[in-house]
């Protein structure tokens, strides 16, 4: 049942409540720093033993330096990210080989989605079609949120924002609500930048609060091809001053980042060679890993440049910071992405060439080893069809507005939970995604 009118006692109570703006975060983001470094000196050594069984001191000290294992210390003692020993494997060169050598199994393509046989197919339907807008995909989407039991006292509403698709023409079309649990909910309007449907609930005594949305969408892959010698640079008579602009605290044009970019670009002056040089640099030199929860992060792209990894929401921060310094239109983008049978959650953008306009991109699918460059080069300007788009942009308000600081304060791609009292961050809930794709 559609609720038309934002009639919830609880919007009422959160627009009587304190806004964010009145409180400090500092408090907040420290505690949630304290739970993303959970684990110990003896809990990181174990896991490199495992690869590394003599492994130094040294040389521990010399990845700590360098930040391919990220600790901090806390109240005096040494304590790493939850992902650290992992990671190190992902972010240091030797210790990569490493892991491969161990897990030759990671490298067997046997079942594993074509991707690049994917991509060929859009890129020749893109080529034989007036439209750069190919190859559909219909999804059908089961999302659910459990908070957990006597999170809150029983009796207590329960606030639930869940992540919905943005409609998108001719990208992301035909979305369809099929149900939610509660069946009571407010869906935010279809343009909405970081679009969700809310949900209200009472808690129960000894019970999980449970919301859930049912949706089918339809998603479309994008080609375009390039031709590097048409592409001019945008003027203020595009009117996209907005996507070339400082957008602190993770847009931010520091003198560090300008001489970075120099080194980079050279002497080169095409914006569609610039955005190459820069995507390649990120796909090389910033290398994938887990990442801390956004909100415990000061400036995404300082942190790329800084610790010389990130997970594909810092790639793209970085990469999307880089392009607006060299007068290159780029934006936010993200949601879901699927490789059947695998999923995950994923960041990526758009970037405008003119006079080709906006074109999707993910850096975290880098420069594709291939001989055909536009195979090679696919990412800068094109996107498969197994995306689920929820963000047009990030860190954007919800409609209903949600009162207290959000979990995910850039992206939106999980869920958002709150009561009277707070909001509850993600370790008192639990999120789970169940999908098909359906035939056209």
């Amino acid at each position: 049942m559609k609720i038309q009118l934002i009639i919830f006692i609880g919007i009422l109570v959160m627009s009587c409540a304190p806004q964010p703006k009145e409180h400090s975060f500092a408090k907040e983001r420290q505690e949630r720093i304290r739970k993303d470094f959970s684990k110990t000196e003896a809990d990181v050594l174990e896991f490199i033993k495992k690869y590394i069984p003599d492994v130094s001191n040294e040389q521990i000290h010399e990845w700590e330096n360098s930040g391919a294992l990220e600790m901090k210390r806390i109240n005096g003692k040494k304590r790493y990210f939850k992902q650290a020993a992992r990671n190190l494997f992902r972010i240091d060169p030797q210790c990569r080989n490493i892991w491969k050598a161990a897990h030759p199994e990671e490298a067997n393509t046997k079942d594993k989605f074509d991707l690049n046989g994917h991509i060929a197919q859009v890129i020749a339907a893109g080529s034989e079609q007036a439209s750069a807008f190919v190859k559909p995909v219909k999804l059908h989407i089961q999302y659910s949120l459990r908070v957990h039991k006597d999170a809150i006292p029983a009796g207590e509403t329960i606030r639930c924002w869940l992540p919905f698709p943005v409609e998108i023409p001719k990208r992301q079309t035909n979305i369809k609500l099929i149900k939610t649990e509660p069946d009571k909910y407010y869906l935010a309007p279809p343009n909405q930048k970081q679009r969700t449907v809310y949900l209200e609930k009472k808690a129960e005594n000894g019970k999980e609060t449970v919301f859930s949305v049912e949706y089918e969408v339809t998603n479309h892959a994008v080609y375009q091809s390039i031709d590097a010698d048409k592409i001019q640079p945008v003027t203020t008579a595009d009117s996209l001053d907005r996507w070339l602009q400082e957008r602190p605290p993770h847009i931010v044009f520091t003198e560090r980042l300008r001489a970075l970019s120099k080194k980079i670009i050279g002497d080169e002056t095409n914006p569609y060679r610039i955005a190459q040089k820069l995507f390649a640099w990120v796909d090389r030199e910033i290398p994938w890993a887990s990442a801390r929860e956004y909100s415990t992060i000061s400036n995404l792209s300082d942190y790329a440049t800084t610790n010389r990894h990130g997970d594909c929401g810092i790639q793209t921060m970085l990469f999307i910071t880089l392009c607006r310094l060299n007068g290159i239109p780029a934006r936010w983008q993200s949601g879901w992405e699927f490789q059947p049978p695998q999923d995950s959650m994923h960041d990526w953008g758009m970037i405008y060439f003119k006079p080709y306009g906006w074109l999707p991109m993910d850096v975290t699918y880098g420069v594709r080893k291939s001989s055909d460059p536009a195979v090679k080069w696919f990412y800068l300007n094109g996107m498969d069809s197994y995306r689920l788009i929820f963000n047009e942009d990030f860190s954007q308000p919800f409609d209903p507005p949600k009162t207290f600081f959000r979990s995910e304060t850039v992206d939106s791609q999980r869920g958002e939970v709150e009561w009277r009292k707070g909001n509850l961050y993600f370790d008192q809930w639990e999120w789970n995604i169940k999908w098909d794709v359906l035939s056209l």
